[in-house]
C-alpha cells in the first residue's frame, strides 16, 4: 500500500503531506494555545490538522519503511548509517505530532464555551492553561523532529 504511487516511490511523493503540515499544525496549534482572542477564527484549523498531520506522518514513516525494504536493504556504510539516521526521527516525529494531536484536540473543546457558561472555558481556567502549556511543549517538540527528520532525510539523499 505504502509502496508506489503510479510506479513511482511512494515515500518520496507521501513526505511532502508530512512536511507541510506538521509545521502548519505547530504553528495553529501555538496560535491558539496563546492567542485566545484568535481561537474562534483558527479552531476549525486546529481540528482539521489535528486529524489530518498524524495520518500524514504515519503514511510517510510507512512508505519510507516500504522504500528502505524495496531499494536499500543492502546499503552499506555511510549510506546505511544516514539511512538509519533518517528512520531513527520516524517514530519520534509519529508520538509527538500524534500527542500534539490529542492535546490541541483537547485544548480546543476544554476552551469552548458550554451552553450555560457563556464566554467561559468549559473545565475552567487551570485545565485551559495546563492544556495550552502541553500544546506549547509538544509543539515545540513536534517542530524539532519534523526538522531533524527533514534534514536527515535531504542529507541523505542528497550528500
Amino acid at each position: 500500500m505504502f509502496d508506489q504511487i503510479l510506479g513511482l516511490p511512494a515515500h518520496p511523493l507521501i513526505i511532502h503531506f508530512a512536511v507541510v503540515l506538521t509545521p502548519l499544525l505547530v504553528a495553529v496549534a501555538v496560535a491558539y494555545a496563546l492567542l485566545p482572542r484568535w481561537r474562534a477564527n483558527v479552531a476549525w484549523a486546529v481540528v482539521l490538522l489535528a486529524l489530518a498531520t498524524p495520518a500524514a506522518v504515519f503514511a510517510a514513516r510507512q512508505s519510507g519503511e516500504s522504500l528502505k525494504a524495496a531499494r536499500f536493504s543492502t546499503a552499506e556504510g555511510e549510506m546505511a548509517a544516514r539511512i538509519s539516521t533518517h528512520q531513527s526521527f520516524a517514530t519520534p516525529l509519529l508520538m509527538s505530532v500524534l500527542g500534539l494531536g490529542v492535546a490541541a484536540l483537547l485544548l480546543v473543546y476544554a476552551t469552548r464555551p458550554s451552553r450555560d457558561s457563556v464566554g467561559r472555558d468549559r473545565f475552567g481556567r487551570p485545565v485551559s492553561m495546563i492544556l495550552s502549556a502541553l500544546t506549547v511543549v509538544l509543539a515545540a517538540v513536534s517542530g524539532y523532529f519534523v526538522f531533524q527528520a527533514g534534514d536527515s532525510g535531504a542529507r541523505a539523499v542528497w550528500s
